[in-house]
């Protein structure tokens, strides 16, 4: 089990699936909002009120409902495996209410995303480290319409992955925690 670092569900207990889910860490997850938070605060944009986030390859959602916990309207959560989506979604009822988020089961590599209701925040990507879907993703990202000046795309890889980013994207920010890095990019527009 991991736990909820902030906001109003704290503490809170969320499960990890046995299989095949390598959660992000509580202090890899207080260095990502850290930095989101810092972001949005040095370009005087509201981070979590009337904003949604998009947790892909979800997993235990720890991303997605850190962020619900800290004031977050919303959240789509991408996970394909049918085992996982179980505990996922029951930790998402003990952090929010049905109406915060949505669990799309769909291989995120051949989707088309959707419009969201919501201006995002930050978009999660978070694959088995066996895998590099990324310039795929990002050019979909992209050509979806979700992506505004304002939104945050973190990525975690191991180290020695590289990421092919697509032109609209620029970096701005990279932490390496143990044999993982963490990257954060906006769009250049």
């Amino acid at each position: 089990m991991i736990n909820i670092i902030s906001g109003t569900k704290k503490r809170t207990k969320l499960e990890v699936p046995q299989d095949g889910v390598r959660p992000t860490s509580a202090l890899k997850r207080e260095a990502i909002f850290s930095i989101l938070e810092s972001n949005a605060q040095k370009n005087s944009y509201e981070m979590y009120s009337k904003k949604c986030f998009i947790d892909i390859f979800a997993g235990s959602g720890s991303l997605g409902l850190e962020a619900i916990s800290r004031g977050a309207e919303y959240c789509y959560f991408y996970e394909i495996d049918n085992s996982v989506i179980k505990t996922l979604e029951n930790n998402c009822l003990k952090i929010c209410t049905k109406k915060n988020f949505k669990i799309i089961q769909q291989n995120v590599i051949n989707f088309i995303f959707n419009k969201v209701d919501y201006p995002v925040s930050a978009i999660f990507i978070d694959p088995p480290y066996s895998t590099n879907p990324f310039h795929g993703l990002l050019e979909k990202l992209i050509k979806s319409n979700l992506i505004t000046k304002n939104t945050i795309i973190v990525i975690e890889t191991k180290i020695k992955t590289s990421i092919n980013v697509p032109r609209f994207f620029k970096i701005i920010n990279s932490k390496i925690y143990g044999k993982t890095k963490i990257s954060f990019f906006s769009s250049i527009s």
